[in-house]
């Protein structure tokens, strides 16, 4: 899946072939990838399947997960020159892309590690790239929430309009899904929390609620449904996700994690 999803970005870049390589020849040639930014570093993986695909070689002088500075030389690479030239703008946007998620959502980490709450990613992500990018945020030390509708049922405000009695639901659910399947709810009010905690979801989502309004949420399940876990989500920043970990809440999610990171910087140089 990695090589395909690779082999389609350069394909994107080099249309019918580089022009420069129809005008000059092809030469021996090294180059260095230098970070211009601090960041966590995200793509190496990717970037080690495009050397594959394309035949040059890279050595790696920072491994997927681990922070950088600005002007830590990252990588060598060595091949022909038009090697080098075609896969330029590929590698560095794969790395670039990665890394930029990966960075945003430490910035997260960092702030709620000490509650002890997890971090999650949504399924907010661009068309065609949300293995590339959950990848990216589990580097920055998030945890992946669902990759599609098919792996947990979960139950938002526009599935609940068309649920009349979310008991019976609920227990044909149990009968159809698979059996590691968990059921997860959207709650928009503690009232909606606990009716839904009482009908046996397995992850409770507090919606778009206030860090007060949560707290009570995560002292009512504590008392009444310890094994039940709480997800807090719901235009979340990075100014107040701290307030929402105070509370006890077992995760937050946020889409900011890929739709608002920040672009990092970082160029080849040819030696």
């Amino acid at each position: 899946m990695i090589q395909s999803f690779v082999k389609e970005v350069l394909a994107e870049d080099v249309g019918r072939g580089d022009l420069y390589a129809l005008i000059s020849k092809a030469i021996p040639a090294s180059a260095k990838i230098i970070s211009k930014s601090e960041g966590i570093f995200s793509g190496q993986v990717y970037a080690d399947a495009l050397a594959e695909i394309e035949g040059f070689e890279i050595s790696w002088h920072i491994n997927d997960g681990e922070y950088f500075e600005d002007g830590k030389l990252l990588a060598e690479i060595k091949g022909t020159s038009h090697t080098l030239l075609r896969i330029e703008r590929t590698l560095l946007n794969m790395l670039l892309h990665a890394s930029s998620i990966s960075s945003y959502t430490h910035s997260f980490v960092e702030i709620i590690e000490p509650y002890g709450t997890k971090l999650l990613d949504t399924r907010k992500t661009r068309p065609k790239l949300r293995i590339f990018e959950k990848y990216a945020t589990r580097l920055g030390g998030a945890v992946n929430h669902r990759l599609g509708l098919d792996d947990c049922l979960m139950l938002k405000d526009t599935h609940l309009k068309t649920i009349s009695d979310i008991n019976s639901f609920m227990k044909e659910a149990r009968k159809k899904i698979p059996f590691t399947s968990k059921i997860e709810i959207e709650a928009e009010s503690f009232e909606q929390a606990k009716t839904f905690m009482a009908a046996g979801a397995d992850i409770v989502m507090c919606d778009n609620m206030t860090p007060k309004e949560l707290e009570v949420v995560v002292q009512y399940k504590q008392k009444n449904f310890p094994d039940i876990l709480l997800e807090a989500s719901g235009n979340i920043s990075l100014e107040t996700i701290e307030s929402y970990a105070k509370t006890g809440v077992d995760a937050i999610s946020s889409g900011a994690l890929i739709h608002q990171s920040k672009w990092i910087d970082m160029s080849m140089k040819m030696d």
